[in-house]
């Protein structure tokens, strides 16, 4: 594909813009996402948008040519294809993750989990895992706010720790994340009961509730993501039993979980019997959305 085709006059965007803008108003796509995906794909800053002073430019260098820009935009408005995956970054605390449709989107309430982890990490060395990994961004997290711990990192998809290991690698972290393939804690056998921490953001949507979340969601995200069973819980219950097998005497147990999970959850690790100081933590919607516990 030659560089021509990547070049565009400042006019030409800006009537794309405005045409994109109603055409989201339209369809009920918030119309921020036009700017969003411009910042990712044109290298505009905010202030030429804002004053849209880029419409005077002779020429603008896209990273895709104008016509598949397009396409994908109508892909977003017709198909509910999530500007994420069309701009292949999101941004998330303070990194820009590159996803795709072979993993989740990481969401912005889940950068709670990371200063969870942080709050509650007596010992910030040693070695940590992130179950269920999907783009990485929660074993990127880990390592920026726990230096001197190895953070390792699991997922079942090979397709997603493709994704989580070029996030390390682009984000600087090649050194202190090491990736697995498998399920669970089972590839981290190796070090059994030597784990300072668990994080993890496993499937927890109830199957029979994934049809009715959002088209976004439902028709691209990956349901090997979403899927936790009949009521959501089959992999939080999975992680409740087996990693006091994992963690030394002290080590934090995280997960996210559902709005209304919270005291299934609580009552499991209470029924489990190896851990204590069980807390459950809010979100920023004041949605109980996080579950703490330390293993006795």
């Amino acid at each position: 594909m030659g560089e021509k085709h990547l070049i565009v006059s400042g006019l030409q965007l800006w009537e794309w813009r405005n045409a994109a803008f109603q055409a989201a108003i339209a369809t009920d796509v918030p119309p921020g996402e036009v700017d969003w995906l411009l910042l990712e794909v044109a290298g505009l800053d905010r202030l030429a948008l804002r004053l849209e002073s880029f419409k005077n430019w002779s020429q603008v260098q896209l990273q895709l040519p104008l016509e598949e820009l397009d396409h994908l935009w109508q892909r977003r408005l017709n198909d509910r294809l999530p500007v994420q995956y069309i701009a292949k970054v999101t941004p998330w605390r303070n990194f820009k993750i590159a996803v795709s449709s072979a993993v989740l989107i990481p969401r912005p309430e889940t950068e709670c989990l990371i200063d969870l982890a942080k709050a509650s990490a007596s010992n910030a060395s040693g070695h940590w895992a992130d179950l269920g990994t999907g783009s990485g961004a929660i074993a990127i997290g880990l390592a920026d706010v726990l230096p001197k711990a190895t953070i390792h990192a699991v997922d079942y998809s090979l397709a997603a720790l493709a994704i989580a290991q070029a996030n390390a690698d682009n984000l600087g972290f090649t050194d202190r994340i090491k990736f697995y393939q498998g399920s669970w804690w089972e590839p981290l056998a190796f070090i059994k009961g030597q784990f300072s921490g668990m994080v993890s953001n496993p499937p927890y949507i109830p199957t029979s509730t994934l049809p009715t979340l959002q088209p976004e969601v439902v028709n691209h995200e990956p349901h090997l993501a979403l899927d936790g069973g009949a009521d959501g819980l089959d992999c939080i219950r999975h992680l409740v039993e087996i990693s006091p097998s994992y963690l030394r005497s002290g080590g934090v147990w995280l997960i996210e979980m559902m709005a209304g999970q919270a005291d299934a959850v609580r009552e499991l690790l209470q029924n489990q019997g190896s851990y204590c100081k069980i807390q459950i933590h809010a979100d920023l919607a004041g949605i109980e959305r996080f579950a703490v516990a330390y293993k006795s």
